[in-house]
């Protein structure tokens, strides 16, 4: 293991970069700034591993590890020969290279991928598979060739626990920006009334919990040369759990989809403070207790093809929210702005548009309910 530092990049959806900026800093990434397509912050191998362990919001980790200049492809040639790719990659892993070209004289990402193939094999003894562990990702911008390395695999809204899921489902790593974007920090109750899978639910649950998104998922990172396992497991092991008295709550006309995200909060380790229900919205109850967030991503036009026959069901959640959930905020995931209008619930100017399942979806949220 090496103690050199490097770019490390963790990506997220255009427009919620600054929400993932917060959770870097909060996490104590020092020097983090926000840029297009993610946060660049400088670290070392031990800050790959906890980033991609401890970023609720981050969809990827990318560990920029090295770069020099090439103006041809025989200085490209040359100096990928001489670069020590054996300090990150293994020679006993394979190998799959990604190049793009951006404002270059060396414009051509098909040729430049097979000098830079070619160099691994034949200096570093690294076999190059379409379908191997490891992706390493080069950008050629401004003579500048960069190499990044995929440290995290499978993308990390994949946690391991949601082997359920029904249609369309709302990835958990926007879940958790969506959730802070709120203003939740695990602090009050969230009822979701169109749970689907559970994913508002569980995720605000395991923050309340304090579980770490990456406890119990392998990742890219476990396959490259820097990898210690000893510290790595001292680090998953680490985390102080909280305790909380809250409950989070979830609910579906689906019978399904409450017994597949029971069973999903139930594999996340939080199924004692989650509960889930069949029933209408017209039928949802108020919990006890102080007011909290209801989060809810509502089926919408595109996801089931005539929208005109949601308006009435957005009508009668809006109707039961302002009804029962005084004093509660309201956030709302819908592709639609007219039927987010027929809740006629207060949303407040401050929306976030972003690309969710091939769509742009825009999350409306209101401050408590009057």
């Amino acid at each position: 293991m090496t103690d050199t530092s490097f770019d490390i990049f963790v990506t997220a959806p255009p427009g919620l970069e600054p929400l993932l900026l917060a959770q870097v800093q909060a996490a104590g990434f020092a020097g983090a700034q926000a840029v297009p397509g993610g946060v660049s912050f400088p670290g070392g191998w031990p800050d790959v591993w906890r980033a991609n362990v401890e970023l609720r919001g981050a969809g990827r980790v990318l560990a920029r590890f090295g770069s020099f200049l090439a103006f041809h492809l025989a200085q490209l040639d040359k100096r990928s020969r001489k670069f020590p790719w054996t300090d990150t990659l293994r020679a006993d892993v394979p190998v799959r290279v990604e190049v793009t070209c951006h404002k270059s004289k060396i414009y051509h990402a098909g040729a430049a991928q097979q000098r830079i193939e070619t160099a691994l094999k034949e200096e570093a003894g690294i076999t190059i598979a379409s379908d191997a562990p490891i992706t390493l990702k080069v950008r050629i911008d401004d003579n500048s060739v960069t190499m990044s390395v995929d440290t995290s695999g499978e993308s990390l809204h994949k946690r391991g626990h949601k082997e359920a899921v029904g249609k369309a489902p709302m990835r958990e790593t926007l879940a958790s920006l969506f959730l802070a974007h709120c203003g939740y920090t695990g602090t009050e109750p969230v009822v979701d009334p169109m749970c689907g899978s559970g994913t508002f639910v569980i995720e605000a649950a395991e923050i309340a919990r304090g579980l770490m998104p990456g406890r119990s998922r392998d990742f890219a990172f476990m396959q490259l040369a820097s990898f210690d396992r000893a510290a790595f497991d001292a680090l998953r092991s680490g985390s102080a759990l909280r305790n909380t008295n809250l409950q989070f709550y979830g609910s579906d006309r689906d019978t399904g989809a409450v017994r597949n995200a029971t069973a999903n909060a139930q594999r996340a380790g939080v199924g004692d403070i989650t509960t889930f229900a069949h029933h209408a919205i017209s039928d949802l109850p108020r919990p006890a207790g102080p007011p909290g967030l209801i989060m809810v991503n509502p089926p919408y036009g595109a996801r089931i093809g005539n929208r005109n026959l949601l308006f009435p069901l957005y009508g009668a959640l809006g109707a039961t929210l302002k009804d029962r959930f005084r004093g509660w905020r309201v956030g709302l995931v819908t592709s639609e702005p007219g039927l987010a209008k027929a809740t006629g619930l207060p949303f407040t100017q401050d929306r976030l548009l972003v690309p969710h399942g091939g769509l742009k979806v825009t999350l409306f949220r209101t401050d408590p309910l009057k």
